[in-house]
């Protein structure tokens, strides 16, 4: 595994200690050389990455400079880059080519990245895993028996496994947070309308975003998913105030009244707590909102139904005006509640889901079972934990805190008010530090 993030990479081909177009040559050895199995980067662009590598070296020595300039990256295959397909894994539309590069290509590309390609994901981006008949299956880099996550499945593993420092995904059901917990990476799910999402759209259409559907960075280390989060953001986001752990306050959700958890990653969340509490911080595991969980996740499933549904026969998810606006108004009652609980709390921490990553499963997503401490439960269920920050459009960040006894990693993600990216981001940072240090 290389051992540059992104940052680190762009400081040190400015110093003139490397160049452009060698991390440009060693990403793409690296991928040559891992992916087989893997199986993450599924469109490759070499040539014109090389080209952009020699622009690059070109700018250095004119003494440019940018925040990302000459490091090499992927982004995830719903990404319209120009030239290159955009499917969503749907077979039908495997050679759909894009004629421009969606915004957020556009702004990494600005800040000097160069695009190696892009990476799997399940068809239509509705599961929780990376597998489709164009490209085949993505496996997880810790157990090529289980999924690495969805739908930015291809992102983490690229991530994970070393090829790249940096990517691209997007999130509507933890299709960021789910993939980078299972691969052991960070993820950072903005707050709702926080990221331009022009041109990740389902292919061939230029339609309305859909509700709570985000965009945001994958990255091996906070600072690159920080930085990467300021250079995607229509605006300025706030940065966290900079205080220490002993004056944070807490909620801690350890569990779920719909979603049953596994008992690591349980004793990781309680051990995340008495970390924090041996800092200083105020930790809680109890609040009034816990009650009305289930009664959001209600709501939210519908909401993800209907927009997971494009493209694929509208009688499949069909909503009344009266019952959408009635969605439309819990959603809203949910803002609200949680904007209250921020106001006693500087973060809420959560599993990304209720177990470690899983077998490969191919069974359909509304008729498969999932196993939880060999307990034989609804899969669907799991969505109650991507839903807690998505239905109300909330920043959530996925940090990787610990190992199950298997080896496979265990992610946590810290919830912020809105707007609160940057405090999210620098919580998930100390936790992890208090964790791993």
């Amino acid at each position: 595994m290389t051992q540059l993030g992104a940052i680190e990479t762009a400081a040190a081909i400015a110093r003139g200690e490397t160049t452009a177009r060698a991390e440009c040559e060693a990403a793409i050895a690296r991928i040559e050389a891992l992916d087989g199995e893997i199986n993450a980067v599924v469109v490759r662009d070499f040539e014109r990455a090389r080209a952009a590598a020699d622009q690059a070296d070109a700018a250095v020595a004119r003494g440019e400079q940018a925040p990302l300039l000459g490091v090499p990256m992927t982004v995830k295959e719903a990404f319209d880059v120009a030239g290159l397909p955009t499917s969503w894994g749907f077979e039908q539309h495997r050679d759909f080519i894009a004629r421009e590069d969606a915004v957020a290509v556009q702004r990494l590309k600005a800040a000097g990245a160069i695009i190696l390609g892009k990476t799997n994901v399940p068809v239509g981006l509705a599961d929780h895993q990376a597998v489709n008949p164009i490209y085949g299956r993505t496996r997880n880099p810790h157990d090529p028996a289980r999924s690495p996550g969805g739908s930015s499945g291809g992102s983490a593993a690229a991530l994970a496994s070393g090829m790249v420092p940096l990517e691209l995904g997007s999130d509507i059901g933890g299709s960021i947070r789910v993939p980078s917990a299972f691969c052991g990476v960070w993820g950072h799910k903005p707050t709702y309308g926080a990221l331009n999402l022009d041109g990740h759209y389902f292919p061939g259409s230029d339609g309305h975003a859909p509700p709570m559907g985000v965009i945001g960075p994958l990255a091996r280390d906070p600072d690159d998913l920080a930085l990467a989060l300021d250079l995607l953001a229509d605006r300025p986001l706030e940065q966290a105030d900079g205080r220490g752990p002993g004056d944070w306050r807490i909620l801690l959700v350890a569990a779920h009244p719909f979603a049953p958890t596994s008992g690591s990653i349980t004793a990781a969340l309680e051990a995340v707590g008495a970390a924090l509490e041996a800092a200083g911080a105020k930790v809680d595991r109890d609040h009034p909102i816990l009650a009305d969980l289930s009664a959001q996740f209600g709501t939210y499933l519908p909401f993800l139904v209907a927009a997971l549904s494009r493209g694929i026969g509208q009688d499949r998810a069909m909503v009344a005006l009266p019952a959408w606006f009635d969605y439309l108004d819990r959603q809203a009652r949910a803002v609200r509640t949680w904007s209250a609980l921020f106001a006693d709390y500087d973060a809420v921490i959560a599993p990304v889901f209720g177990v470690t990553a899983y077998p490969h499963d191919d069974t359909p997503a509304t008729e498969r079972k999932l196993m939880v401490d060999g307990r034989s439960t609804t899969y669907g269920a799991q969505l109650a934990f991507p839903a807690l920050a998505a239905f109300p459009g909330l920043p959530a960040t996925a940090v990787p805190v610990g190992r199950d006894k298997e080896g496979l990693p265990i992610g946590v993600q810290v919830i912020a008010g809105h707007w609160k990216d940057h405090t999210a981001i620098a919580i998930g940072r100390a936790v992890h530090d208090l964790m791993t240090g």
